[in-house]
């Protein structure tokens, strides 16, 4: 069924086995002195052992003053070169192919972090960072041109197949190259042939120390989506300025800081969108062209492989949901593929906070040892009560521990608040995880009940080993007085169409729930009002996803009313109070309650004192996220 993915493909006189790349993505991992970790080296063991063909290393700051994370790879001494050195003995036993990819942050990065002070082609704060970086010295850029060159050489050194320049997303190479952070009137600035000096000159590097024959990669944002930054028809010049300086491959992106959330952008951006640049880049290049952006699985890899786009995938977040997907594609099992589904909260989510990199539908990445899944020496009976996420992932490892395991759910199908939240627009892909997790449970045999709820008796009755307790939250209805007239419903009602919504609908709350639930109702020809207690709608949702939520709620002409307070409701209106003052909202049909939920946990309180294997966890503990409640699961079934 798929064949172009497979093809072995050469970038320069690298030989890859197939069209599979893992793109640079930061991931919190590292030691804070730059040099790596077991857990660093078993993640991408685990990428080269499912079947990618070419690894992509994240960017490893050349010097103290180019990092741009606490917990990245660095590359400016030998220390640091001789920890890689195990890294690439690892990934090379399964046939992968590695790059190191070299940074200079720039004024992308902060004095706080490098202890010193940040430098950049012009004095001009980047609008994110917001700190006045050094304008750099033609002295000092020929020191970091040197830097460079030294840092690709102990890669080559270190074991990598080739090493990639970081020429995008804002960092320093891109800032000399863009107008929109260049605003030099010497040899480094003025013209598009001046901007690229800089980088032309870290190749001629590159090359002088590693040799002609070395592979050089090279990462460029084909749009920096910003006022005054480079377009695609700027970049197509440059990338063919790179093919002619000696560079093996181009590794396409987009976005810089100013535009962030395009670069990891979410479900609300569609599937392999850079694309298109990429083919714009192939038009004017012979050498291999990598795309990547929102490719979740191998079909879609396929078909932009088969219309000529690019001559390579990067599936970045793809390989964190499933590091095996190359594997499993080339056996046919794509029922076994689990996809990201751009939620962003294991990821950039992670990264923000300096926190290692997880995965909201595979817990195991960053923890591939410490989460691996051996057989239990103890064969037990295990019951798992609630069938949401959480109750699966704890039914599925425990099952795959070798135990007895019988799920329950109260209700006539599994999938739990996720069945909710894939409703409004953008977040269908949340079903792909829903049906993986179907698909494991009847794939291991689990004992599944459905609109069964457990009690008293029937636990007395069955005498399980140990209970995992997964009922999940019921929503919360605030004390406002008409709370109870019949015009009031809850959101959950609405997203599981329960409920029929008539034609003018106010929502009370502005959570994400709330927000999501106005944009899908808005999106369906409903005119919607959103009264939030707050002065901040959806201030609780990861940031790039609350990015185009608020973009797509700004264009939906929702009434939405912050730091607004419900009062009453009744008689096809409510009355709201802002600012001491008081507003009567009439001819409103439905009043939909998305105030938040409340854990459930009444079973687990009335049987805890009675069984003491007994586990409480997702939002039946407290109400929290599809991260923590799938991690918790997981970690509860592998902890018996």
């Amino acid at each position: 069924m798929l064949k172009k993915v497979f093809e072995p493909i050469r970038i320069g006189n690298l030989e890859i086995k197939n069209r599979f790349v893992v793109p640079p993505m930061v991931v919190s991992l590292c030691n804070e002195d730059g040099t790596i970790t077991e857990r660093f080296i078993d993640y991408h063991e685990a990428k080269a052992k499912g079947g990618f063909g070419l690894i992509v290393t994240e960017n490893y700051a050349i010097t103290p003053a180019g990092r741009g994370f606490k917990y990245m790879g660095c590359m400016w001494n030998d220390e640091q070169m001789e920890s890689n050195k195990e890294l690439t003995k690892r990934v090379h036993k399964h046939g992968a192919k590695i790059a190191l990819q070299i940074i200079h942050a720039g004024r992308e990065t902060s004095s706080s972090l490098t202890g010193m002070k940040i430098v950049a082609p012009s004095a001009i704060p980047d609008p994110v960072i917001g700190e006045m970086p050094h304008p750099l010295t033609e002295e000092e850029i020929k020191v970091i041109v040197e830097e460079f060159g030294d840092a690709a050489l102990r890669a080559k050194k270190a074991g990598f197949d080739a090493v990639e320049i970081q020429g995008a997303h804002g960092y320093l190479i891109n800032q000399f190259m863009s107008p929109f952070s260049n605003k030099r009137v010497d040899k480094y600035g003025g013209n598009l042939m001046n901007r690229a000096r800089f980088a032309l000159e870290v190749i001629e590097n590159i090359k002088s120390k590693v040799g002609e024959d070395y592979p050089i990669m090279y990462r460029i944002s084909a749009d920096e989506l910003i006022e005054n930054g480079l377009t695609i028809e700027d970049t197509k010049v440059i990338v063919k300025m790179l093919e002619d300086a000696g560079v093996s491959a181009i590794d396409v992106s987009v976005g810089v800081y100013a535009s962030g959330f395009h670069i990891t952008a979410p479900a609300a951006v569609k599937h392999g969108w850079e694309a298109d640049f990429a083919k714009e880049f192939k038009s004017v290049v012979s050498i291999p062209v990598i795309t990547s952006g929102r490719i979740n699985n191998p079909f879609l890899a396929e078909g932009i492989l088969l219309s000529e786009k690019a001559d390579m995938i990067g599936m970045a977040r793809a390989s964190l949901s499933d590091p095996e997907l190359p594997n499993k594609a080339k056996e046919g099992r794509f029922d076994e593929i689990i996809e990201c589904i751009g939620c962003r909260q294991g990821c950039s989510g992670m990264l923000s906070k300096d926190l290692p990199v997880n995965c909201v539908v595979n817990p195991m990445t960053g923890n591939e040892k410490a989460l691996s899944i051996s057989q239990a020496e103890d064969k037990k009976k295990i019951f798992v009560i609630g069938g949401g996420p959480g109750g699966m992932e704890a039914a599925i490892v425990a099952r795959k521990r070798g135990h007895e395991v019988h799920l329950f759910e109260k209700n006539n199908e599994l999938g739990g608040q996720l069945l909710l939240a894939s409703v409004p627009p953008t977040k269908s892909e949340i079903t792909s995880f829903v049906v993986w997790q179907k698909t494991q449970l009847e794939k291991l045999k689990v004992n599944v009940h459905l609109n069964t709820e457990v009690d008293e008796a029937l636990l007395k009755k069955e005498n399980p080993d140990h209970i995992i307790v997964a009922t999940g939250a019921n929503p919360f209805i605030p004390p406002i007085k008409g709370a109870d007239s019949d015009m009031v419903v809850n959101s959950n009602d609405v997203l599981s169409s329960k409920v029929e919504v008539e034609q003018n609908a106010l929502i009370v709350g502005g959570g994400l729930v709330g927000a999501e639930t106005a944009e899908h109702l808005a999106r369906h020809s409903k005119n919607v009002t959103l009264v939030e207690l707050t002065g901040e709608i959806a201030r609780e949702c990861e940031p790039g996803v609350r990015f185009f939520l608020m973009e797509s709620l700004d264009t939906l002409n929702i009434n939405i009313m912050t730091n607004t307070q419900v009062q009453e409701i009744g008689n096809n209106k409510v009355v709201v109070s802002s600012d001491e003052e008081e507003i009567v909202i009439e001819n409103i049909d439905t009043v939909i309650m998305a105030s938040g939920s409340r854990p459930n946990n009444k079973l687990f309180e009335s049987i805890k004192e009675e069984y003491k294997n007994i586990r409480l966890i997702g939002d039946s503990l407290k109400v929290r996220t599809i991260l923590d409640a799938v991690n918790e699961g997981y970690k509860a079934a592998l902890e018996i």
